[in-house]
């Protein structure tokens, strides 16, 4: 299908539930979408409810799909599936952007870590719903004190994942970082809190859409030149 004759460019974007649209008011106002209507991209969304899981066959495929801009939300569904220790992520992370290399060398990669989520700041996985207010709510089961032997929390997530893009970024200068707190952090949380603790409010993707456009489309964040 021809992209529309307003649209600068073809953006491709991987991400969890949250990008999915988990809780959004519609699919038009899932967050990406709104990022995208903002930066006057077309977008192509990738997120899968509990299944960011850093699979190679996600990376192969967004290899494969032309883009002319690439974002990458990763890490909650690993801290929230209990899906990896941190030895195994940091390489798993290395992998899925040597993948997208293959076939976007220089295309403007940005890597988002997670916005703000209580449950999992500094508590590991697995995620298990709660029922017992009544209404569906999620809490983290995991143990803190085992952050130690490498399970994971979004805060382990967000140093991990800034300190891969410091490295690569040295032979790589069109891959870019993004905290996940800068779309959505403490205040926001105070102003649009998570309803189910997790996933936010349709006023929470609106803020996250405007956040991510304002930082990465506008004056001098990484997709503004590309587009």
């Amino acid at each position: 299908m021809p992209l529309p004759t307003t649209t600068t460019g073809l953006s491709d974007a991987e991400g969890s539930s949250i990008s999915h649209g988990s809780n959004a008011a519609s699919p038009s106002t899932v967050w990406p979408a709104l990022a995208a209507s903002a930066g006057d991209v077309e977008l192509i969304n990738l997120g899968f409810g509990g299944s960011a899981l850093v699979d190679p066959f996600t990376a192969r495929a967004m290899r494969d799909t032309p883009a002319d801009l690439i974002s990458l939300k990763l890490g909650l569904n690993v801290v929230n599936g209990d899906a990896m220790r941190l030895r195994a992520f940091v390489p798993a992370i290395h992998g899925f952007l040597d993948t997208i290399r293959e076939g976007h060398p220089t295309t403007p990669l940005l890597l988002v870590s997670p916005i703000l989520c209580p449950t999992h700041e500094n508590t590991p996985g697995p995620l298990m719903p709660d029922l017992s207010g009544g209404n569906l709510k999620f809490r983290a089961t995991g143990d803190p004190a085992e952050t130690a032997a490498g399970r994971l929390t979004l805060t382990i997530v967000r140093d991990a994942l800034a300190e891969t893009v410091k490295q690569r970024s040295l032979e790589d200068p069109n891959l870019h970082y993004l905290d996940g707190l800068d779309l959505y952090g403490e205040s926001d949380y105070d102003e649009f809190p998570l309803p189910d603790a997790v996933h936010p409010s349709p006023e929470g993707h609106r803020r996250i859409g405007e956040n991510f456009a304002m930082r990465v489309f506008g004056n001098n964040g990484p997709f503004a030149i590309a587009t």
